[in-house]
Formats: C-alpha cells, sequence, structure tokens
C-alpha cells in the first residue's frame, strides 16, 4: 500500500510541478486565426533554436506577450536587425524585401512569445 500511495505522491507532484512534463520547447508557429484578409499565429521562439529561414511577402504587426530580444538574421547568421520587445506592445514591419529570407534568433535566456497579425491583401512597396 505504502509503494502505491508513493507513486500516486509522485505522479501528483510530477503533475502539479507543470502540465509542460509531456511538451516540448521547441521554437514554433502556432496558427490562431485565419480568413480573407489576415493570417494570426503565435510564435514561441526558445533561447538557441532559431525560427528558420523564412518570409513575409506582407505587412504585419508583431503583438509581444511577454517581452525579450530578438535578432533578425540572413542566411549566413549575419545580424540584420534587433527589436527590444516590452510585454503588451505592437509594432509594424514592413513585408520583406524581394528575394531576402531571414531568420528569428532569440539571444535571451527565456522564450520569447509574440502574436503575428499578417494581413494578406495589402500592396507591396516598390
Amino acid at each position: 500500500m505504502k509503494k502505491i500511495m508513493a507513486g500516486v505522491a509522485l505522479t501528483g507532484t510530477v503533475f502539479a510541478a507543470g502540465i509542460a512534463v509531456g511538451q516540448t520547447s521547441t521554437t514554433r508557429r502556432e496558427p490562431q486565426f485565419e480568413n480573407s484578409e489576415v493570417q494570426v499565429w503565435k510564435s514561441i521562439i526558445y533561447p538557441g533554436k532559431p525560427l528558420g529561414l523564412h518570409r513575409h511577402d506582407h505587412g504585419r504587426a508583431l503583438i509581444s506577450l511577454n517581452g525579450g530580444t530578438l535578432n533578425v538574421v540572413d542566411g549566413d547568421g549575419k545580424v540584420l536587425d534587433t527589436y527590444k520587445l516590452t510585454a503588451g506592445k505592437a509594432m509594424w514591419l514592413d513585408a520583406d524585401k524581394a528575394g531576402t529570407q531571414h531568420a528569428d534568433v532569440n539571444p535571451g535566456k527565456d522564450p520569447v512569445e509574440v502574436i503575428v497579425v499578417q494581413l494578406k491583401n495589402d500592396k507591396p512597396k516598390m
């Protein structure tokens, strides 16, 4: 009986420590909403685990959920831009220049979480 109770207590402790036991700490995009006008996703960027090379063909608003720093780097790892994010604040980012790609790198110690609202029908700037 003591072994069963110890197992229940250990399971309860692991569960209480966080449901995150089964979750992965992988940098990722989580789709939130999409219609004919916008695409919305949540990005979670972990330290040392960049969001791979990609591009944005449309302008977008980025809303920081928890603050932090994001470095935007090219394919060679050269820092093109750095964003100092404040929790609850939004910023506008234009569409990427034609033919370019970038990755998002978190140089901090904690995950950076943002919501991105990307337009679908804006006219690209020339």
